[in-house]
């Protein structure tokens, strides 16, 4: 049988985030003090503590699970927030800067938004006066130093998952060893889950001497408490990793012994696909079978959704949660016996050629076959099923090339008063192509001037905004349009990754439902009908499914919305609507997305 909460439907979940989290944990009948004690990075605590005080950076290298994110709190407890300040932490992903900051809460026994809070993109859940740890996302960080370019109100800023080398995370890396030379009472911790801690220590440690006792970084090794995992390989490569992938989950369940399956694939839509073909898989089985309960994860999932993976399974009944990369290390779902990794990822990447950023689906990494595989061990020995050969493995790079060296972000640098981007001490300097070309962009739309500084008021309220520049231009000048009522809900449904949804078993169906939708001017004016038409329908659950389209998005992006609205007042741009002239809507997004502009050629392909 097959048990789960609807592919592509509205999940029933309550709008208070904090109180409805459920996190599997197999040792909560214990006390958390004794769960603390049991975490590797306890008998820790005294040596990291002795570190932060003798040195100006620490590294801590440790297996994701040993708690070197959970248990941040034993320096509140040793007076590092004594003064006032805070201790900040930042993550790569807003779901786990969320459960790790309810997570501490709980040790803490108090809840999110009190002494420890959370803030990410358009959710915040602290208190300015009371909150001494607070959780975030890595650009988050960039935006404080935008208003505070030396963190004064920290005294420990912890970076966490630095493996990931996300574009904020080695940003932030960059300004924090910048900051440093100003303020060297600050302590960092750089915390990573492989082996790539002396790259961090080289770019943090300012002693050029030979004399080791002057060194200002040190690296601190955490033993995880990994189970042994057995490895199996593809005996010759898959045709379709996405159809062995099912497959592959489906043998696990009919054959395998007690434990929850984790499947890799690359982005959203296989993520969806593979759900609803497990499940329909599923419910063909025999009676009396055990039950499989079918989840999603993904970045773009509603955060309601995505913590129902953390919930134990209900009795006689397997968890499959397919996931993109974001069950790679950013998260510890307990558990996990079994991993299906597809041996790919869909990373984001620039072309200065083109000018042009796109999602590619490459192959991943040694190091992330690495991550992948030993999710299998967490609570006993596991297995690990590769769709690739082993020789395939070999030919992976050593190492996820880092984002920065793939994408390139010129105005928040200049917004924090970095002239020279192009000789800016950067982890891994972007290609000088690439840096060009975004300065260039950000010249076009008038946001530098001729001496490449932010053009104030407009770069400097671009800046401000937590979008991409083009969507930030095209919401301050739709003042001058007549039409920021139009341009503001087209702006906040570009943050939803999916406004349709398309079951399998249902494609004509959605498809007829989005024809209704659309019109001759393209996506942009689509979107904007949609959302009218769920405003129209007093935001409807019900509607949303009658139509294919998603609900948590939409509701989502009436938030957004709001928040964006916020800034355009603050920034005295009048809120007025066009009333239906279409033309101007159009005009005000070609001033912001003229750069992808294209002229359809005989050929056949556009230019």
């Amino acid at each position: 049988g097959a048990e789960a909460p609807g592919v592509n439907e509205e999940r029933p979940s309550s709008n208070d985030e904090s109180s409805t989290t459920t996190v599997f944990n197999p040792n909560s009948s214990l006390s958390i003090d004794i769960q603390r004690q049991r975490l590797p990075i306890f008998k820790h605590r005294t040596n990291i503590l002795y570190l932060l005080e003798k040195y100006e950076t620490v590294i801590i290298v440790g297996e994701t699970g040993c708690g070197k994110s959970t248990q941040v709190k034993y320096l509140l407890e040793s007076g590092w927030t004594a003064d006032g300040k805070k201790i900040g932490i930042t993550q790569p992903r807003r779901v786990a800067a969320i459960t790790v900051a309810i997570r501490v809460a709980e040790e803490r026994d108090t809840f999110a938004g009190q002494e420890v809070g959370y803030c990410v993109r358009f959710n915040d859940c602290f208190d300015p006066k009371l909150t001494s740890i607070k959780f975030m996302t890595d650009g988050i960080l960039l935006r404080e130093v935008m208003g505070d370019p030396l963190l004064s109100s920290y005294s420990v800023i912890m970076i966490d998952e630095a493996h990931e080398r996300t574009l904020h995370t080695d940003v932030l890396l960059g300004l924090l060893k910048k900051i440093k030379k100003k303020r060297p009472d600050l302590r960092i911790i750089v915390s990573s889950a492989t082996l790539d801690a002396e790259m961090f220590k080289d770019f943090f440690n300012t002693n050029i001497t030979n004399d080791k006792s002057k060194d200002t970084a040190a690296v601190l090794s955490v033993e995880g408490r990994s189970y042994p995992v057995n490895i199996e390989y593809a005996i010759s490569p898959v045709a379709n990793y996405l159809q062995s992938a099912v497959e592959t989950a489906m043998g696990i369940h009919l054959e395998e012994g007690p434990g929850d399956i984790l499947v890799f694939l690359t982005g959203q839509e296989e993520v969806e696909s593979a759900v609803s073909k497990l499940i329909e898989r599923a419910r063909g089985m025999p009676k009396g079978s055990s039950y499989l309960k079918v989840l999603p994860m993904y970045s773009g999932l509603p955060y309601e959704e995505q913590m129902l993976v953390f919930k134990r399974p209900p009795p006689n009944t397997r968890k499959v949660i397919v996931a993109t990369n974001v069950a790679e290390a950013s998260i510890t779902i307990d558990g996990i016996v079994y991993v299906v990794d597809c041996g790919f990822v869909k990373l984001r990447a620039y072309s200065p050629a083109t000018g042009i950023e796109s999602l590619v689906v490459t192959e991943i990494s040694q190091a992330s076959a690495e991550q992948r595989a030993g999710r299998a061990g967490r609570v006993r020995a596991g297995k690990a099923y590769r769709l690739y050969t082993e020789d395939a493995l070999h030919e992976l790079k050593p190492v996820t090339v880092p984002e920065m060296q793939r994408y390139f972000i010129g105005i928040l640098l200049k917004s924090m008063g970095i002239d020279n981007v192009l000789r800016f001490d950067f982890p891994a300097r972007p290609p000088a192509q690439s840096m060009v070309r975004g300065l260039e962009l950000l010249y076009a739309l008038d946001a530098l001037d001729d001496n490449g500084k932010l053009v104030d008021p407009l770069g400097v309220q671009m800046a401000e905004f937590p979008l991409e520049p083009m969507i930030a231009k095209m919401l301050l000048i739709s003042g001058e349009f007549k039409c920021s009522e139009e341009i503001l809900t087209i702006a906040a449904m570009l943050q939803i990754k999916n406004v349709f949804v398309t079951p399998s078993s249902q494609k004509a169906a959605s498809e007829h439902a989005r024809r209704k939708f659309s019109v001759y001017e393209g996506d942009h004016l689509t979107q904007l009908n949609v959302h009218r038409a769920f405003l129209k329908h007093k935001k409807s659950s019900r509607w949303c499914h009658d139509n294919f389209v998603n609900y948590k998005g939409l509701m989502h992006s009436v938030k957004i919305r709001e928040q964006l609205k916020k800034l355009l007042q603050h920034f005295k741009i009048p809120i007025v609507s066009c009333d239906g002239d279409v033309d101007q809507v159009c005009r005000c997004i070609v001033a912001g997305f003229f750069s992808n502009a294209a002229r359809y050629h005989p050929s056949g392909c556009y230019r």
